[in-house]
């Protein structure tokens, strides 16, 4: 992949304070849901998939690397945090350390396989791996195959915040989720974040100018990997199970979905396209399997119309870097 813009702007220090000043607002918004009557529980999981978009854009948006698999983190580290907190009966925190632990392993595993491939191939590679994880899945004991892992008890994170109650496993969400960005965006704003910028406009320039540009792919596929892992973990408290669904190409898809709707290659495009089709898959679901074909109509509009993405046509009509 190339240039995702035509006009990408730079990162300049207005940049950062407009960036900042709606990561403010953003949270704090989402600070007030639990006092404004929306539904907690759809509110958990789009963060959780907003989180896991962000991990993804951070991967294709500023790397290039469109990656067709990014839902075996997320299935990973929703599997082992599972079996850690049910079987091994482990506190949350080290239930979520144990799931962002494998995804890290696996990311280093498949990206060692996957990153000295370029375009296609690459995507193709990512999407073989993660079907091969998903029949593993299918038929490894720990799993309990189509069942997944079910009843999943939530504890006290810590010894002191009781996860069953709505409200203080809304907070831990949102706090993990606030983290997760915060890390994504000093990632893409650090030295080696302009080094990966740079791998996407022109890899073989940057290769001219000595940077190992192998080096920081892999860097940036493990980095990706993890914090879809970490996205995963924190789904496992709000769904309280982990099933084959997280790890289906499909998944995988819905992923490039969000990220493609809200902006690919903006910071707070994934978030607002992850709210969009969690939002459509919620309240929609009465239409049954016709929601597929309705996120693929948007699909299709947002394509003809929006080529920058939600966040994109915005930030690229006032100027500004989102």
């Amino acid at each position: 992949m190339t240039t995702l813009t035509d006009d990408t702007l730079p990162t300049t220090p207005r940049a950062m304070r407009d960036e900042m000043l709606v990561f403010v607002v953003m949270a704090l918004l989402l600070a007030a849901v639990p006092f404004t009557g929306v539904y907690p529980f759809f509110v958990m999981q789009a963060l959780c998939f907003a989180l896991l978009a962000c991990a993804f854009n951070l991967l294709v948006g500023y790397g290039g690397l469109l990656s067709f698999g990014h839902a075996m983190f997320l299935g990973t580290a929703g599997y082992c945090s599972a079996h850690a907190l049910k079987v091994w009966a482990l506190p949350p925190e080290l239930g979520i350390l144990v799931g962002v632990a494998a995804a890290f392993v696996l990311s280093i595993v498949t990206g060692y396989i996957s990153i000295r491939r370029q375009g296609i191939y690459f995507s193709m590679i990512t999407l073989a791996l993660s079907q091969l994880l998903y029949f593993i899945y299918l038929q490894a004991p720990f799993t309990h195959g189509e069942d997944g892992i079910q009843g999943i008890p939530q504890g006290h994170m810590f010894g002191v915040f009781d996860l069953s109650k709505p409200t203080v496993l809304y907070y831990v969400v949102l706090v993990g989720f606030l983290a997760g960005f915060l890390l994504i965006f000093r990632i893409i704003n650090s030295p080696f974040g302009e080094v990966l910028k740079s791998i996407r406009e022109n890899e073989q320039r940057a290769i001219s100018l000595g940077y190992r540009t192998d080096q920081y792919k892999f860097l940036a596929f493990i980095l990706s990997g993890t914090l879809a892992g970490f996205a995963g973990a924190l789904k496992v408290f709000v769904a309280q199970n982990a099933s084959l669904t997280d790890v289906h190409w499909s998944m995988s898809g819905e992923v490039v979905l969000m990220t493609l709707v809200g902006g690919l290659g903006t910071i707070f495009g994934p978030v607002i396209g992850a709210f969009v089709i969690i939002a459509m898959q919620q309240y929609l679901a009465g239409f049954g399997q016709w929601v597929t074909v309705i996120q693929g109509g948007i699909f299709v509009i947002c394509v003809l119309t929006f080529r920058r993405g939600v966040i994109g046509e915005i930030a690229h009509y006032f100027r500004r870097s989102l």
